[in-house]
């Protein structure tokens, strides 16, 4: 009775096509945020809460959303690494989740409502085959829709993934193993608004197919929440004046500087030169304001003069002349430059420069233990292949200090990563742990994809074997509801991506896409539009991959000099014990007294060693020594061995490292020796002995030191003993056997 008074929960209930169900529950949990609901689907929970402030702060004139994504560790009952023992700073993978999160939300909000909103999205229950990233979305919309804070949603977010040729509606982990397209795609009722993931080389259309197929699946999540909002009243949302405007400034810099401003569009400067003659027209209008007006004058007429006049004039010369702000035509590429072992001390390197935009890229090649280390709450493991993305302020010109790694960083690092992981040979292909860092030199327009660029030819000049080369390229969309128009645009610079209605980064091989990311920002964007994009990117990453080629052809013949060398070999299963040896004595000395690492990792039923020197002799003596422990002895094999015991009957004799066998007293000589100490023999000794023999029933090995020996004249060998039995039973019985006198046994 009790719970009921404190609680009124709501509930509703999404039903996806194969029969799970995810449940919405709002009313129980964090009823003191402007919106929270809890997400169910299985064992999976999570908790979006959404705050808004009250009113927007003074000076503020966009729209300050925070989007958090946290994963628990007590949800699957683990606990957090680390000498605290508590959930620390986001990880990659939280950021990229949030990422997702607010490319699809973002856009939503009124252009003119600038308070602070913070999204926050906490897995609190995790079953460990669900993913939850493909569920955060729509957590996070639903909990807007129970809010009053204006938003144009609710949206949704699905992951859609191809196995054996059929589209499937957010996978488990499990059934990711056969998968050829993995994609998240973020819309609402009537648009799509977010794509991104990866791909093995598939075409567009069938990337398209994928889209559409999300799209069918995110109507139905966003009319549930449509629903559960007006059924709560959330339906109408709170009010609120974040703008002045002044109408008539507005008209006045349209009438006096949209003439002017298109002029310097069509004029076909550099970045630099072009912005610089937009700010002096700007600071012109404004010089005829005193210090006084400017105080409130002066966001408007900087925003007027953006959105009204600058971007304005951008889109209509496209449109209208097909002319870009470079000059180029809509589907023209910049002229490009590559150049390979730019950097004559790194493992690879090579320097990519398409227009105003470069990307410096590196190839490290190292071991096994270099491979990054993946302890996430659901994911546990190793990456043998990393990237790295690094945007310095100096590339875009920026005085300012560069201060930790941004989130931006680590999302365009991320889709150089997908671009490129198809066709990095790992495993037993290639025992090298990869890392590739990009680090932009210069930036204007797409430098992630001058990044898969630079990369790819920084892998090929380091010699690792990709299966194809991967190139590039950045789309854009400049669309005019009013009169239909619309312009896909190819290589887009920063401005087409800023001022433009699309971003549309795609990559690939000459057969097919291996990765995307989308984010458009106009209502009502057409499948016809979208299929035009994808086929116009195909021919620009068809010629980019031709610069490529030009350049490096294939990955090099071998690595370079000073690159270390890796040995890897397969040995039993049964064998690594042996060559790890007790509390890892064997493989310790090994690695210390040849100087090399080694590492073995067991797949399967078979174990994978490789060794890691800085040179020929080293690998080879740590090669011979491993594989002197894993030998087999083979019959008649003859070996120089130690002697490691003595007994009364013989000696033991250790033929390969860790197997001995047993050199018995009568196969040390021709001569007969009734005691050891006649021999001569001693612990320590060395001594070449022949495999003889090994006895069926023991697996023991029977060594001869005779058998080496010259036969003394005269000497005739006599035929073994055959076993028991093999013998011929006799006549009369056992000769020796006497009978016992004792009558009754004679009865």
């Amino acid at each position: 009775m009790e719970e009921n008074k404190l609680y009124h929960p709501v509930r509703k209930t999404i039903t996806l096509a194969d029969g799970r169900e995810i449940m919405i529950e709002t009313g129980k949990l964090a009823k003191q945020a402007d919106g929270a609901v809890v997400l169910k689907q299985g064992d999976t929970m999570l908790l979006a809460t959404v705050v808004a402030a009250k009113d927007a702060k003074e000076g503020t004139d966009f729209m300050p959303l925070q989007v958090e994504y946290k994963e628990k560790y007590a949800a699957c009952g683990r606990y957090p690494g680390g000498f605290m023992k508590r959930e620390g700073k986001a990880n990659d993978s939280e950021i990229l989740v949030a990422r997702l999160i607010d490319r699809a939300l973002r856009p939503l909000f009124p252009a003119d409502y600038h308070a602070e909103v913070y999204v926050t999205v906490t897995l609190i229950s995790a079953d460990k085959d669900i993913q939850p990233d493909a569920l955060a979305g729509l957590a996070a919309s639903a909990a807007l829709a129970v809010s009053d804070i204006p938003f144009g949603g609710p949206i949704s977010e699905v992951r859609v993934a191809r196995i054996n040729g059929e589209y499937m509606i957010n996978p488990t982990f499990s059934q990711m193993k056969d998968v050829d397209l993995d994609i998240m795609v973020g819309g609402t009722i009537d648009n799509i608004l977010m794509v991104e993931g990866e791909m093995k080389e598939v075409s567009e259309e069938v990337m398209l197919n994928a889209i559409k197929f999300a799209h069918e699946e995110i109507k139905k999540h966003c009319a549930v929440q449509i629903e559960l909002s007006k059924e709560l009243g959330k339906d109408v949302k709170r009010t609120y004046c974040h703008e002045t405007n002044d109408e008539e400034l507005r008209q006045t810099i349209i009438n006096e500087l949209y003439d002017k401003a298109y002029a310097i569009a069509t004029s076909g400067t550099m970045k630099h030169e072009r912005e610089d003659k937009f700010n002096e027209l700007e600071a012109e209008f404004a010089s005829r304001y005193t210090e006084e007006e400017l105080v409130e004058k002066a966001p408007l007429i900087h925003k007027y003069f953006h959105d009204d006049v600058q971007k304005k004039a951008m889109r209509n010369m496209i449109l209208d002349e097909g002319k870009r702000l470079d000059g180029r035509r809509t589907d023209e590429i910049r002229p490009i430059a590559c150049e390979v072992d730019y950097l004559p001390a790194a493992h690879g390197s090579a320097l990519f420069t398409r227009g105003e935009t470069q990307a410096l890229a590196t190839v490290t090649l190292g071991t096994k233990l270099d491979e990054k280390v993946k302890d996430e709450v659901l994911v546990q493991g190793s990456e043998q292949f990393v990237l790295h993305y690094n945007f310095p302020p100096f590339s875009t010109g920026e005085a300012k200090a560069s201060r930790g790694l941004s989130r931006r960083e680590i999302g365009h690092g991320h889709l150089a990563w997908r671009a490129l992981k198809p066709m990095i040979p790992l495993g037993e292909e290639n025992p090298y742990a990869v890392r590739v860092v990009s680090d932009i030199l210069e930036s204007n327009g797409s430098s992630s994809m001058a990044t898969v660029c630079a990369g790819t030819l920084a892998l090929m000049d380091a010699g690792v074997k990709m299966k194809k080369p991967v190139s590039g390229i950045a789309m854009g969309l400049i669309t005019d509801s009013q009169s239909g128009k619309w312009a896909v645009l190819s290589d887009i610079l920063g401005d087409e991506d800023h001022l433009g209605d699309m971003d549309f980064k795609v990559t690939g091989t000459r057969d097919g896409i291996t990765a995307t990311q989308m984010d458009i920002k106009v209502d009502g964007l057409s499948y016809e539009v979208l299929a035009k994009a994808l086929e116009q990117a195909r021919v620009g990453r068809l010629h980019i991959l031709d610069k490529l080629t030009e350049c490096i052809s294939e990955p090099r013949a071998d690595y370079k000099p000073f690159v270390p060398r890796i040995v890897q070999i397969t040995i039993p299963q049964d064998s690594i014990g042996a060559v790890i040896g007790p509390g890892g004595k064997v493989i310790q000395d090994i690695q210390k007294t040849t100087n090399t690492t080694i590492t073995i990792t067991e797949v399967d039923d078979k174990g994978i060693v490789d060794i890691f020197g800085v040179d020929k002799e080293s690998l080879d003596g740590a090669l011979a020594r491993i594989k002197a422990i894993v030998a087999v002895p083979e019959v008649g094999e003859v070996y120089h061995g130690k002697i490691t015991s003595i007994v009364s009957f013989g000696a033991f004799v250790e033929i390969l490292p860790g197997k001995e066998a047993l050199l018995h007293i009568s196969e040390i000589d021709y001569k007969r020796f009734e005691t050891m100490e006649e021999t001569g023999l001693k612990e320590g000794d060395m001594i070449d002995v022949k495999l003889i023999g090994v006895d069926p029933k023991t697996n023991k090995f029977k060594l001869s030191h005779r058998a080496l020996l010259p036969k003394p004249e005269g000497w005739v060998e006599r035929e073994p003993r055959k076993p028991r039995e093999q013998r011929e039973p006799r006549e009369n019985g056992n000769r020796n056997h006497k009978p016992h006198s004792d009558k009754k046994h004679n009865e």
